[in-house]
């Protein structure tokens, strides 16, 4: 069974700006609940490309997720590549709205290898999720420039 979550935030920054910190797992500790963060390849600093693979480390978590799909200043798509899913693949979508800023809107569709935890991860990864999209929201904002 498949289960889903999205959560959305507002930022003034632009998009651009926003996209900028989703591409450098680096950033991704000062706005997320996350403690650290490396690349499989390169320096965390950098910006990454589809196909490069992030390790996060949350507490004794530590998370490895694949960047699948890149659309400059408009979506990030990973997968994650270990853990308790079957699968997971989740997006971060970015849309300017007339009055400007970015529209942030997360998601992720996942199946959990343990049978019938899925309202259980659903209910964590939405409050989890929820921090990273506001925690991306303030960030991008405090670095416009």
């Amino acid at each position: 069974m498949t289960f889903t979550y999205s959560v959305t935030a507002h930022s003034r920054a632009n998009p651009e700006v926003v996209y900028s910190a989703l591409v450098r797992a680096g950033t991704w500790p000062s706005w997320s609940p996350i403690d650290a963060a490396e690349v499989e390849v390169g320096d965390p600093g950098d910006p990454q490309q589809a196909g490069d693979t992030r390790i996060f480390r949350t507490g004794r978590a530590v998370s490895h997720e694949r960047i699948v799909e890149l659309v400059t200043d408009r979506r990030f798509v990973y997968e994650n590549v270990n853990g308790p899913f079957r699968f997971y693949r989740g997006s971060v979508e970015l849309a300017q709205p007339r009055e400007g800023g970015t529209d942030i809107v997360w998601s992720a569709r996942f199946a959990p290898k343990l049978p019938l935890s899925g309202p259980l991860w659903r209910w964590y990864l939405t409050r989890f999720m929820r921090r990273m999209v506001e925690g991306l929201a303030r960030y991008a904002e405090d670095s416009r420039g």
